[in-house]
């Protein structure tokens, strides 16, 4: 079975260049500590220099090492060597994702990694550093692990449809990242991996726990949920009976949490796929039920109730304003030539909904194949 491995990156690769008794390099580790949560732009240029002189000598001392000493050198490679018991030339069908912290020392580092896996043959190896992710601030941090879990689930569940086993390597990285994708693994990956710190680097594997969100306790807030996943912040009456876990507050709005977003995106198919939600400033027309209702598939359904969600919240900002629609490029909004006030969005591609704006709602008369609605609106 192909594999996919995502690797969580530190920095010790690189911090563990440094030669400590070399009184020229006496303060290189207290300034990569200091500097550690800084991206590229902000990183002062000397230490620009000292991170540069270390990746070079993590680059040749990986080139020229036997397997032993790489995987003492690298706690990620250290996963990696074990997931394939020394013989990385199993996974040059498989697909490897490094995810580094969105700074200076977390990319360079995760660099090394990647050019050491391609020249050993696996290349469909790439780089992820969620944006903004570091230990900063617990605000920086959150946001970045936000970003990760909507990475997540726009790459997992594909691969797992296309018959791809999931490994989470959580041999290397910070231990509040590590954390973090210790829970999130038990929902996407088939098998979290660690390693045993010794001589022989046994490889400890997690299986997967069969975890499932109670769907039943979600189910009465879809219709908030939805919205607040399409980007919309609503008041704390509206949220009134969602698990508290699942919410966050900024600016006196509530939003998803990061572990709202993750338990969302296990529950959204089943609940999305079911009856219309009724959102505000929207209206449906029985032609609309009834061309919702022919379609059978659940991912036709949940992608067209995402965009209903994202249209209600924007018409709700734009006190119904449909001008803030035409802006959004994804819907595609505008009018039908020679056809009145008759309106049409985008769902995805190929896919449309002819509508009419009224009093700073919608209201919406056909779904389905674009030129089938573009026919008869």
């Amino acid at each position: 079975m192909r594999q996919v491995i995502i690797s969580t990156i530190g920095t010790s690769l690189l911090t563990n260049q440094i030669n400590r008794a070399n009184p020229d390099e006496k303060d290189w580790y207290s300034r990569l500590r200091d500097t550690a949560n800084l991206n590229e732009e902000k990183t002062p240029e000397d230490v620009r220099q000292i991170i540069a002189i270390l990746k070079k000598r993590a680059d040749e001392q990986l080139s020229g090492a036997k397997i032993s000493q790489i995987r003492r050198a690298s706690a990620e490679l250290n996963g990696i060597y074990g997931i394939y018991q020394d013989n990385l030339s199993q996974g040059k069908e498989d697909i490897h994702f490094l995810v580094a912290t969105d700074t200076a020392q977390g990319k360079t580092t995760a660099k090394i990694v990647e050019d050491f896996l391609r020249k050993q043959g696996l290349n469909n190896t790439s780089t992820f550093a969620p944006t903004g992710l570091s230990t900063a601030s617990t605000e920086a941090f959150s946001l970045g692990i936000d970003a990760l879990i909507v990475w997540l689930e726009d790459t997992i569940p594909q691969l797992k449809r296309d018959k791809y086993k999931i490994y989470f390597n959580l041999v290397g990285s910070f231990k509040s990242l590590q954390g973090y994708l210790n829970t999130i693994g038990m929902f996407y990956a088939d098998e979290i991996i660690y390693i045993f710190e010794g001589e022989k680097s046994d490889l400890i594997t997690i299986p997967r726990l069969p975890i499932a969100v109670d769907v039943s306790l979600i189910k009465p807030y879809a219709r908030q949920l939805a919205l607040l996943d399409a980007g919309a912040g609503i008041s704390a009456s509206e949220t009134v009976g969602i698990p508290e876990a699942m919410l966050a507050e900024i600016d006196e709005k509530m939003t998803l949490s990061t572990w709202g977003q993750l338990i969302w995106n296990q529950c959204k198919d089943d609940l999305l796929s079911e009856d219309l939600l009724s959102f505000f400033n929207l209206e449906y027309q029985d032609s609309f039920e009834a061309d919702y209702k022919k379609v059978k598939e659940k991912q036709p359904r949940v992608k067209l109730q995402e965009t209903l969600a994202k249209i209600s919240y924007l018409l709700e900002d734009s006190d119904g304003d449909t001008a803030i629609l035409k802006k959004h490029g994804g819907l595609q909004y505008d009018k039908y030539t020679n056809m009145g006030n008759i309106d049409h969005f985008r769902v995805t591609q190929g896919v449309r909904v002819s509508c009419r704006s009224s009093q700073g709602k919608l209201i919406l008369y056909r779904y389905g194949k674009e030129e089938e609605v573009n026919k008869n609106p």
